[in-house]
């Protein structure tokens, strides 16, 4: 069924933000580097896996690079992209709206726990190549890993920030969404070529 990965993702960010929550400042600050550092490492690993696949190929024994510039380009572009868009300020108006609406105003901590949660479980390839492979493959596998490593983050950002980073679901499950329903649309549209 295409859509499982983002609904998977999304049970792990409320379940990982409500155990936040519940523990609040429980979370010795080391221990919270260390997740987030170990994190950081296995996003790096499957990210470099992935790039590796398509970046270095082994001929004649030898490794040589393809679609370098093509990376650093789409990184460059991408990042002005975001820039001239405002993403961070939109999320952060965004994140006043539903302070307000959920009336958290002691919480001065909430916009900023819904900006960084949303960029972090938003931001990167696993969510749009996951949510691609949902829609096209129906193959959730990649969101579901993403789910581990959200719904951790969420325990962290929620014990941190309170709950604007549980807020930050709405986001991800509307970008997620949104490309894993695009593409279930197009699939018959495509070719193998």
């Amino acid at each position: 069924m295409a859509g499982l990965g983002t609904i998977v993702n999304c049970i792990a960010v409320l379940l990982g933000c409500t155990v936040g929550l519940l523990i609040k400042k429980g979370i010795s600050k080391s221990l919270e580097d260390s997740i987030v550092k170990a994190q950081g490492l296995a996003v790096i690993f499957i990210g470099a896996s992935g790039a590796f696949c398509g970046l270095l190929k082994f001929e004649n024994g030898s490794f040589s690079t393809k679609g370098t510039m093509l990376m650093i380009f789409s990184l460059v572009i991408g990042t002005l992209i975001g820039e001239l868009l405002g993403i961070e300020d939109f999320l952060e108006r965004v994140g006043e709206k539903i302070k307000s609406r959920v009336k958290s105003g002691s919480n001065s901590r909430f916009v900023e726990g819904f900006v960084t949660n949303t960029l972090v479980i938003c931001v990167g390839a696993m969510a749009i190549v996951g949510a691609l492979n949902d829609g096209l493959y129906n193959d959730p596998t990649t969101l579901y890993v993403k789910a581990v490593l959200d719904g951790v983050i969420g325990i962290i950002f929620a014990s941190t920030f309170g709950i604007g980073a549980l807020f930050a679901v709405f986001p991800m499950a509307l970008y997620q969404g949104g490309i894993t329903l695009f593409a279930h649309f197009i699939k018959p549209y495509l070719t193998d070529a």
